[in-house]
């Protein structure tokens, strides 16, 4: 009885390592003839990431992150005030790579206010809270903003 229960043991084992984090489940047959399936961690199913609508710090405007070959990037897609509407559509983000988890480093970010380019970094706090860091070289002299998620269902700018 030992030896089946370890067999279904491992083979358990080996199919969650060969489980894709796509979602899917493993499905095998142990030695003992016992099929088992394997589920993917909640946390590969339920993954948060950065890409979407988010609300910048001042609630003014939205950004849509999308992945952009690998690294992050971002337009602007709602503004509260249309008498705005000019800067709809403007890239504030590129060039964005991941360089651990939940962190984005090492591309810029766009003040159209003062029409002038920052250093930016990204770090996923939460579903819902994006850190957002703008600085010329030296992080620690830059400037912090926490951005939030907008709705999917936002009114998109033209």
């Amino acid at each position: 009885m030992k030896a089946s229960l370890r067999s279904i043991l491992m083979a358990g084992v080996v199919a969650a390592a060969l489980t894709p984090a796509t979602g899917a489940t493993a499905a095998g047959t142990t030695a003992a003839g016992a099929t088992t399936t394997v589920a993917p961690p909640a946390s590969a199913a339920t993954a948060v990431v950065a890409t979407g609508l988010w609300y910048d710090h001042t609630g003014r405007g939205a950004v849509e992150i999308s992945d952009c070959g690998g690294k992050l990037c971002g337009k602007i897609v709602w503004l509260k005030d249309t008498k705005n509407a000019k800067g709809c559509g403007i890239q504030v983000l590129a060039n964005v790579p991941p360089v651990g988890p939940n962190t984005w480093d090492g591309g810029w970010i766009y003040d159209p206010e003062e029409n002038s380019k920052y250093d930016v970094e990204l770090k996923l706090l939460s579903a819902d809270k994006l850190k957002v860091t703008g600085y010329a070289g030296v992080k620690f002299l830059g400037e912090t903003m926490m951005w939030t998620r907008a709705p999917m269902d936002i009114q998109r700018c033209q």
